[in-house]
């Protein structure tokens, strides 16, 4: 079997490159679901439909926070003269015990969980651009055992679970993958 010539392997490497750039490979995060013309995203307060008091607030600004910290859009509360609007709801709070300790039988590990609905719209065309009806977010926290040690866990585990919902849903908006 005979070897390929040189100018035959560039010709093979230039056609694969081709190919590749043809099929639309891009690196991850610098691709956008967004249409060119949206540069501002409004982003009011979610609403909230569960009961969990403030919930909507907390959640809204670790949204509201990761487009600013993570994209070029500028972001505002106010639709008026937005290009687009993200609208959430949350529509669920649950949390309930994980484990006990086998000596007291005191609950020890608890997990929370946040249930909500998002949309992007287009407010130009007033199409929905994304959507995701049903994000499920949970998060873990421990209990002390101590009663002189008594700090209530559930309040840092709902920032945390924030962060991570906010970084998910934007990176779902942002890239094609």
């Amino acid at each position: 079997m005979k070897p390929f010539s040189r100018p035959m392997a560039a010709a093979l490497a230039a056609c694969s490159v081709l190919l590749t750039v043809a099929c639309g490979y891009q690196v991850a995060g610098t691709a956008t679901r967004l249409p060119p013309d949206i540069k501002t995203i409004a982003i009011p307060v979610f609403t909230n439909k569960s009961t969990r008091f403030r919930i909507e607030q907390r959640v809204s600004a670790a949204v509201t926070r990761e487009f600013i910290e993570r994209t070029s859009y500028r972001v505002t509360p106010d639709p008026a003269g937005a290009d687009a609007e993200l609208k959430g709801t949350i529509t669920a709070v649950h949390s309930g015990v994980l484990t006990f300790d086998p000596n007291t039988g005191r609950a020890t590990t608890f997990e929370i969980q946040v249930a909500a609905n998002v949309q992007l719209i287009d407010l130009h065309t007033k199409k929905v651009v994304f959507t995701n009806p049903n994000y499920i977010f949970r998060e873990q926290y421990q209990v002390s055992q101590s009663t002189t040690a008594l700090y209530e866990e559930s309040e840092p585990a709902l920032n945390r679970l924030s962060q991570d919902f906010a970084h998910t849903l934007v990176t779902d908006i942002i890239e094609n993958f």
